[in-house]
């Protein structure tokens, strides 16, 4: 199978400016291709894995992928798919972000060998550009009308769009030209909103080369499908917020969860989309989905291959641990510190500042029974558990030896309400 048979296989073809003469293209030669990062934020996000993982599925294939991050068109802002103008950081926060966005990417592509990554920055090439020079140099390659018609400027003038933003598509199309001119670069993708600044770019590739017309093609555009769930919802948001690729923002075992929750109408694109599990795999997960879906197998490897990718075997294994401590009858005692952590980061908790303390204390001051006879008839009961073994003993103190990893005990009321009780 072919690299674009592949990925027209896993559904990531959305547009290709000549299909067939990219696919020749590929057959004959190495190809330079790259996709831009915007540091609009301090860490990139599951979204934007997709054009990361298709970056590098041309890696795979013997190409050679540029990851360019934005720190020039950053300080502007993409109008694509955008309702309203956003509003713009101050250069040192962009550096920032441009900063952190590098190191996140250089994680998921291999800077060795013949088809090595390469990293850029298309400040070093804009940010020394004078006003005169982008006016007449660039920006003259480019009609009012032909701008106008693009759907991400099309779609804003009815609310409004500045020039800063409205000269976007001119940054990046100058982007794709220094990168063919310095780099050889013959080919840029990105999502299907980044259809227009693409072209635009091979428009400039065309007149800034002196290409005759039907030479056009010696450059190419390629857009992937942005990503939707079957609902029509966007992926990768949840009521807490975006699924970040950065492990502060969101840990890997909010990561593996999200994953592992995904929809059976779903799961199947998903592998397709994210993993490098191959054609046979995946129709088989898709057979085990349709006969036993309560088994979940597809979300499992959709977790484990994408976990595993974003952070590494041994957050892995974390997650893993956590996942079955809470819901497949694991040991809450055999948790580190640092899976507690993840594990129960939204769970109320409460700082325990003394020596050791009675459980019916305990219950009270942490909120977690209104009162201490409240308390007495919890434990009773058999509705408290301390580190998942249920308590009945009402002059229970918590010891040393109710500590995981010597940070916290995890109390239990009821089914499914969980306390941190931490230590000072």
């Amino acid at each position: 199978m072919t690299l674009l048979e592949d990925l027209q296989f896993r559904g990531l073809v959305n547009q290709v400016t000549d299909e067939e003469g990219l696919t020749e293209l590929l057959n004959k030669e190495q190809v330079t291709l790259y996709c831009g990062f915007d540091p609009t934020g301090d860490s990139l996000h599951i979204g934007h894995l997709l054009t990361i993982l298709t970056l590098r599925r041309f890696q795979n294939a013997g190409h050679k992928p540029l990851a360019l991050v934005g720190g020039a068109t950053g300080l502007i802002g993409d109008p694509s798919g955008k309702k309203a103008e956003r509003s713009l950081n101050e250069q040192n926060v962009v550096v920032e972000f441009s900063n952190k966005i590098k190191d996140q990417l250089s994680r998921f592509l291999d800077f060795e060998g013949e088809s090595g990554a390469k990293l850029v920055n298309n400040y070093d090439w804009i940010g020394s550009m004078s006003v005169i020079d982008f006016l007449r140099d660039v920006g003259k390659n480019f009609g009012l009308n032909y701008m106008l018609a693009k759907d991400s400027v099309e779609s804003r003038i009815s609310s409004g769009i500045s020039f800063t933003e409205f000269s976007y598509m001119i940054l990046q199309s100058y982007d794709f030209y220094q990168l063919y001119r310095e780099e050889g670069c013959k080919l840029q993708i990105g999502g299907s909103d980044q259809w227009g600044n693409i072209t635009a770019g091979l428009e400039l590739i065309r007149k800034m080369s002196g290409q005759e017309e039907d030479e056009r093609a010696k450059a190419f555009g390629f857009t992937i499908p942005l990503v939707t769930k079957s609902d029509g919802t966007k992926f990768g948001k949840t009521e807490g917020g975006a699924i970040w690729l950065d492990s502060e923002k969101t840990s890997p075992y909010e990561f593996y969860q999200f994953l592992l929750n995904t929809d059976d109408n779903d799961v199947i694109k998903f592998l397709k989309y994210f993993t490098f599990v191959s054609r046979e795999e995946i129709e088989a997960l898709e057979v085990e989905r349709n006969e036993r879906p309560h088994e979940r197998a597809a979300q499992k490897r959709l977790a484990e291959e994408l976990t595993t990718f974003v952070h590494g075997e041994a957050a892995l294994k974390q997650a893993e641990n956590i996942s079955s401590a809470l819901f497949g009858g694991g040991n809450l005692k055999e948790l580190t510190a640092d899976e507690v952590l993840q594990g129960f980061k939204d769970v109320p908790s409460y700082t325990v500042t003394e020596g050791e303390i009675g459980l019916i204390d305990l219950l009270v001051n942490a909120g977690i029974a209104s009162s201490k006879r409240q308390a007495r008839e919890d434990i009773s009961n058999g509705a408290v558990y301390i580190n998942g073994d249920r308590c009945q003993e009402l002059e229970k103190t918590i010891s040393g030896a109710d500590k995981i990893d010597g940070q916290f005990t995890i109390i239990r009321r009821g089914k499914k309400k969980f306390f941190l009780i931490r230590y000072a």
